[in-house]
């Protein structure tokens, strides 16, 4: 289905630019807030049409973050590059990066931004030694890069490579391949169907690797699309993406299980993402399945092996540290006021609820006695248990 965007002429066009106004002036208002209301610009980040512009990314992805822009770091200089390990490494992924800036720039500016890109990059590896560099790490960093320019993009990286990025700067791709995991029982619960005939080809996990440790920025051409994954995520659970990944390959439905049951032809077809995917629909989807099946749900099925540092298993410290940052009650109250719209709708045939939708109800009740955060934390603090089981085919 190919993604139509919002009429711009006529009746429609005066309800799109009139919505977009209201939302404007409740992000100000919200950035104007004292303390800043964050509850909101997260709830403005996963809505339909995400943060709008890069002027306004500017000024909400660092409270997102939680970043004081009053005291950005000052920009790295090129004594990094001196004796530092990932240099090379990172100077041919860099150079290797073309298509990630916009069509028709030109040489001289492209040239300019790839130096800062790699400046960028050995500052926060230099700065947190902990930190390892992977392929792909830079598709992440130039989209930052690009909305927000150097010295704002350093600080938001940093905090970003310490958090929700963590698990793939590690040594091993140990906690990388436990994310991924969680794919499969996501599927699962939704489609069996599905899973099983993914099951039997055999396909493992890896076709939604890039997808993964880039947040979608390797694979999608429209950086349009890339920025409003960006808002989601940001505003969101560090899982968040691979949730998202699950609702592309649900989406495919119909085409995986028209495809010849072998490894290799489930593997092409899953790893060429669609260019004209109905976002939108998707990223509303995906906030829906985490509040359905939340990491603690899944995490039986998903386990490979006991995650002492996982990025999941900190959110509890990033959202303290964060003013008002509670990125699940948003998600769970726009489902709770999803579930009530379906619950009045059914409430006319009286037919018993399943026991899906009973959970689904008590969850409701839970984000209305507060205590929604809470279980979203526990959750994440249950995320990696002790036993194993095997990632790859």
């Amino acid at each position: 289905m190919a993604r139509r965007s919002p009429p711009r002429s006529g009746v429609g066009g005066h309800d799109f630019d009139a919505k977009k106004k209201r939302k404007v002036a409740e992000i100000h208002q919200a950035l104007n807030s004292d303390p800043i209301d964050v509850a909101t610009l997260r709830r403005m980040a996963i809505s339909e049409g995400g943060l709008l512009t890069d002027e306004i990314r500017c000024k909400v992805w660092p409270k997102l973050l939680s970043v004081n822009t009053e005291e950005l770091p000052p920009l790295p200089g090129k004594e990094l590059r001196e004796d530092n390990k990932d240099y090379q490494q990172v100077l041919l992924d860099v150079r290797r990066s073309l298509r990630r800036f916009p069509p028709g720039m030109p040489d001289d500016q492209r040239e300019g931004l790839q130096e800062e890109l790699i400046d960028i990059i050995l500052h926060v590896l230099k700065r947190n030694p902990q930190l390892h560099y992977y392929q792909g790490y830079h598709d992440i960093v130039v989209t930052f890069l690009l909305v927000v320019g150097d010295r704002l993009a350093t600080a938001l990286v940093e905090k970003l490579s310490t958090h929700h990025l963590r698990d793939f700067m590690d040594p091993t791709m140990d906690n990388t391949k436990h994310i991924l995991n969680y794919l499969m029982p996501i599927i699962d619960q939704v489609n069996p169907k599905v899973h099983d005939f993914m099951q039997s080809a055999e396909v493992g996990t890896i076709f939604a690797l890039s997808w993964l440790i880039t947040w979608f920025g390797h694979v999608l051409s429209d950086f349009r699309h890339v920025v409003r994954l960006y808002d989601f995520f940001l505003a969101c659970h560090p899982l968040m993406p691979i949730y998202f990944a699950a609702v592309i390959v649900l989406y495919r439905e119909q085409e995986v299980l028209d495809c010849e049951c072998d490894m290799a032809s489930v593997h092409h077809l899953l790893s060429q993402i669609p260019q004209d995917l109905p976002y939108e629909t998707l990223i509303s989807r995906a906030g829906d399945l985490f509040v359905q099946f939340p990491p603690s749900e899944l995490a039986r099925e998903a386990a490979q092996q006991q995650a002492e540092r996982t990025a999941a298993s900190t959110f509890k410290d990033f959202e303290l540290a964060s003013v008002q940052q509670r990125p699940d009650t948003v998600l769970r109250q726009r489902f709770r006021e999803r579930l009530r719209t379906e619950e009045r709708t059914e409430s006319i045939l009286a037919k018993p609820r399943t026991n899906r939708f009973v959970k689904l109800a008590v969850m409701g009740l839970t984000v209305a006695l507060g205590a929604a955060a809470l279980a979203v934390v526990k959750s994440a603090l249950e995320w990696a248990p002790k036993f194993e089981l095997q990632i790859f085919p």
